[in-house]
């Protein structure tokens, strides 16, 4: 990943399609729109720990700030949360990389939480979108994937076995 600012947010959805080809979203710990999984970094905080890093989740520090040089290509590694939703034979299931939140395209009749101003779309009432944490000058340029069979991606998932 390559940045023009010093910050970027990565956002990792794993969602699950229909065969019809509408997206199935979940009930989550707050937000009845929950796709199946969902990870996101602040890639000035990508610096792992190498004792707690496992293959398939990566350990983040959060223990140093390291700003991006524009122009300059990082490696991220992102978790995505843990899931244990068994999807069907015949749906499809698809990964989005987004610089933004999540947001489950269907009808939420406007539903929120009594406490809460954000409508639930998929994330719950916790969005990555404050202006005071996230200054333009700093995460409001362009962000840059980089893959190619030199920088490959890679997404661990779960398979479960047929039954014998």
């Amino acid at each position: 990943m390559s940045s023009s600012t010093t910050d970027a947010d990565l956002f990792l959805v794993f969602r699950a399609f229909a065969p019809d080809g509408e997206e199935v979203v979940f009930q989550g710990a707050i937000d009845p729109h929950t796709p199946l999984a969902q990870g996101w970094l602040r890639s000035s905080h990508r610096k792992l720990d190498p004792d707690l890093s496992e293959r398939w989740r990566p350990y983040h520090t959060h223990d140093e700030i390291q700003p991006l040089s524009p122009g300059e290509v990082y490696e991220l590694d992102i978790e995505l949360w843990p899931t244990s939703i068994v999807v069907p034979a015949g749906y499809t299931v698809a990964l989005s990389v987004l610089g933004r939140d999540y947001e489950w395209g269907g009808d939420t009749s406007g539903l929120k939480l009594s406490n809460f101003k954000n409508e639930l779309k998929g994330c719950g009432p916790f969005l990555h979108n404050d202006p005071r944490d996230r200054p333009a000058e700093v995460f409001g340029g362009t962000t840059t994937l980089h893959i190619s069979p030199e920088r490959p991606a890679h997404l661990i998932a779960p398979v479960i076995p047929d039954k014998e």
